[in-house]
């Protein structure tokens, strides 16, 4: 996947092409309207809208506001879409978050569970028939298959990891890989996880810098209070609710893109 910035375009939202300018954020203590933005968490923005519009639907009945639902073509598009001002609430991954949190400030205020768990990981995988007993060790010479730029597990932790010596594997995450395999898309037996990174936050919710403390402190608690039982019905297969967060919840993340040299220490 390129590195493209190309948004999906709906009612609420301005054109990528606008000036920031005109796409400045009204005031949110005083909006009945929110623009609220996924990112790709499905094959398509469609997919990923009607798969994520309940819980946002949901959120909004909580808070007493009408809202508009856009999804991204890639996880740095939710970064750019942040920065420019054309999200009220974002569901973010990791790394996209960070990168929009060094640029503008925005702020965390919740983290998704996946099988009850806030964490996933990275993980390295290559063909069921090549030899690996020693990861990374048996993979110099061969190639390897990086994600987006923009995407936590598929390039910034194994680019933080070892950027030059994996090889001809892909790289993924677990949930995705399972999602996959359960679906029939892969068979099990096609490939092999060969490394597994460290325990890395999960999907963070985050609202801007500017946002009133009070939507921030009430979207936190309406998230943080949804039951294993009512996101059977709000959220896709697997994911079971949210637990609370900071941006310190991301020092992770924080860590592997200054390593990286893709963003830089504040002072």
């Amino acid at each position: 996947m390129g590195s493209r910035r190309k948004f999906l375009v709906t009612a609420g939202w301005a054109s990528a092409g606008l000036s920031a300018a005109s796409v400045l954020r009204p005031a949110l203590g005083q909006s009945k309207r929110l623009r609220f933005g996924v990112g790709p968490l499905l094959p398509t923005p469609d997919d990923t809208k009607k798969a994520y519009t309940p819980v946002f639907a949901y959120l909004a009945k909580q808070l007493g506001v009408e809202f508009d639902l856009s999804a991204t073509t890639d996880w740095a598009g939710m970064a750019v879409a942040m920065s420019s001002g054309q999200l009220d609430v974002a569901w973010m991954g990791p790394w996209g978050y960070v990168i929009a949190n060094a640029a503008t400030g925005c702020q965390a205020v919740a983290t998704a569970k996946y099988d009850e768990k806030p964490l996933y990981y990275a993980i390295i995988i290559a063909r069921a028939d090549l030899e690996t007993a020693k990861f990374p060790d048996d993979t110099k010479g061969r190639s390897i298959s990086f994600a987006d730029v923009g995407s936590t597990s598929g390039w910034l932790i194994p680019t933080y990891y070892a950027k030059e010596v994996w090889k001809i594997m892909a790289t993924d995450f677990d949930r995705n890989r399972n999602a996959m395999i359960e679906a029939g898309r892969v068979k099990p037996d096609a490939s092999k996880i060969v490394w597994t990174s460290a325990p890395l936050p999960n999907d963070a919710i985050a609202l801007p810098a500017d946002a009133p403390k009070e939507l921030m402190s009430n979207v936190q608690k309406i998230l943080s209070d949804i039951t294993v039982d009512q996101a059977k019905t709000l959220l896709p297969a697997h994911y079971t609710g949210f637990v609370a967060a900071t941006h310190a919840t991301y020092e992770p993340i924080v860590k592997a893109g200054i390593a990286v040299g893709k963003i830089t220490p504040r002072g």
